[in-house]
């Protein structure tokens, strides 16, 4: 379990990292993240509709109640961006994004405005009840991540938030390895759409994939 108060972001690889993979540091005790979700304040909306709201602090109020009702895209396990991963600690990442984003991106091969991805990182387990091989996920969040697409507030349209609490999700400053690494590698409007495996066709479809996704993968080819 993660006590995020302490949680430390490697920001040169979980920030970059984002939407496919997370690195923490751990704590014995549980995150609030985690514990949210065990409050009755904190259970599953009814309504999984969702607007981005934002403190005076530019601090956004995170889909806690909501995002489990969103439409998943994907889960990794153990993915990281670096050879130099702690072989130790192993994860899965979950993703998921608000439903009329998803909507969107189905006719159009592309994200709209206010699109809200969130990504949630959970311990990886081998040993427990009948499994005698592979991984399954726990029931711990180690660490949430969002990724939002906000035109009007952000010059550079998207931004990154770490969220550090069930009512508070902080900016991820702009200069951060994050933007640099998605607008270097990723495959469709700065996400990670190559790993998304319901998207990725879509978006050939409609000939969305960015320059340097479409390079990279020629290179990749020819070797």
């Amino acid at each position: 379990m993660l006590n995020s108060n302490k949680l430390l972001t490697v920001a040169s690889i979980a920030t970059c990292a984002l939407l496919a993979a997370s690195i923490f540091c751990f704590s014995p005790k549980t995150s609030p993240v985690s514990a949210a979700n065990q409050t009755p304040s904190a259970q599953i909306a009814d309504d999984p509709s969702y607007s981005l709201v934002y403190s005076k602090d530019g601090d956004l109020t995170p889909p806690i109640s909501q995002y489990r009702q969103w439409v998943y895209l994907t889960s990794g396990l153990d993915m990281s961006y670096t050879p130099k991963a702690d072989a130790n600690m192993s994860m899965f990442d979950n993703v998921f994004v608000n439903p009329e984003a998803w909507r969107s991106f189905q006719a159009t091969g592309t994200w709209p405005d206010k699109t809200v991805l969130v990504l949630e990182v959970r311990g990886a387990k081998s040993k427990g009840s009948i499994n005698k091989s592979g991984h399954f996920q726990n029931g711990d969040i180690m660490g949430m991540e969002i990724h939002v697409k906000d035109e009007s507030r952000f010059p550079g349209k998207w931004v990154f938030f770490d969220v550090a609490s069930p009512a508070k999700a902080t900016l991820i400053p702009q200069g951060a390895p994050c933007y640099t690494c998605h607008q270097a590698h990723a495959a469709v409007d700065t996400t990670f759409v190559q790993f998304y495996p319901t998207l990725l066709p879509i978006a050939q479809k409609k000939a969305t994939l960015s320059a340097a996704y479409l390079n990279e993968t020629s290179k990749e080819e020819t070797k």
